[in-house]
């Protein structure tokens, strides 16, 4: 039953830092990306460190790749779910993240959709991790808690953004939040990595900074993903055998799904206030350092 991506080896759990590849459109004029496409878009993401990418279109990927890709698709009933896996596994991706339903199921509705995610992911030898996310069957924290107790083998593509805005996790105190939501960090599998502030979706963070310039409220946004982020990593090593990693794949998007905030520029244009390349950059850094983190807890924890 393949629970995590496993790369065949007797290595120690590891990270992976991919790239989604929608992180790369519309990238604002000055970006440090060099609009690179086909094969030298891959050989230049992995000279800067990502370990593969996440295909976001519906076809093939292409051939001669340096890089390994995994997938990403929507199952919104039951009955899709084999031919959706089938799909992904037959082009070799490593794994496969969802976007499950739309968050009007009920209870049973629920159930048959998760099980057949689960006996695809069975028959097709294939991991899929159903995304934490608005307008799905995940999209509020005591549903993902129900989901994961009645469901012990599920594994969930954590993007915590959809929590850290859309429940607004500070109001009422990151503590109670965090302690609640444990059975879902005990059970990730894939990271969507985006950071976001109580009231926006993505919000940049500084290089170097330990409290961004934009967290001009009580909250250090960036604090508390870093401890979110940790978790559920120590999530992973604590479930995780030998020759499993964890993806964290930074994803983020730009203007035209209203994530990226667009300001007026000293000409009145509308442009993005970050260049969406170089923040994926500094998420590398971050992941590595939460996840150094997460194993320095779980060696701590065990002595």
């Amino acid at each position: 039953m393949p629970r995590f991506t496993n790369d065949g080896s007797a290595a120690a759990p590891k990270l992976r830092v991919y790239l989604n590849l929608d992180n790369l459109v519309d990238l604002r004029a000055d970006t440090i990306w060099p609009g690179l496409t086909g094969r030298a878009q891959f050989e230049r993401l992995a000279a800067d460190g990502f370990a593969g990418a996440q295909r976001t279109e519906d076809n093939a990927p292409p051939a001669g790749s340096p890089i390994p890709f995994c997938g990403c698709d929507r199952i919104n009933k039951p009955a899709e779910a084999d031919a959706i896996a089938a799909k992904h596994a037959a082009r070799g991706y490593t794994c496969l993240t969802v976007h499950a339903g739309w968050g009007l199921e009920d209870d049973a509705e629920v159930d048959r959709l998760v099980e057949a995610i689960l006996v695809a992911s069975d028959q097709h030898r294939l991991p899929i991790f159903i995304e934490t996310h608005r307008a799905t069957i995940t999209q509020d924290i005591w549903r993902t808690v129900r989901i994961a107790n009645k469901f012990p083998e599920v594994r969930f593509n954590a993007d915590f953004s959809h929590y850290y805005t859309g429940q607004e996790m500070v109001y009422g105190g990151m503590a109670m939040k965090l302690a609640f939501m444990e059975p879902i960090l005990a059970r990730t599998g894939f990271m969507h990595g985006r950071i976001s502030s109580p009231g926006c979706m993505q919000v940049p963070v500084d290089v170097n900074s330990e409290r961004p310039r934009q967290a001009h409220g009580v909250a250090n946004y960036l604090e508390h993903f870093r401890e979110l982020w940790t978790r559920a990593m120590q999530g992973f090593l604590r479930a995780a055998a030998s020759g499993d990693y964890l993806i964290f794949a930074p994803e983020l998007l730009a203007g035209t799904y209203y994530y990226a905030r667009l300001f007026p520029d000293a000409g009145g244009k509308l442009v993005e206030e970050s260049d969406r390349y170089q923040q994926a950059l500094l998420y590398r850094q971050i992941a590595g350092e939460c996840f150094a983190e997460a194993r320095r807890r779980c060696t701590e924890s065990s002595e």
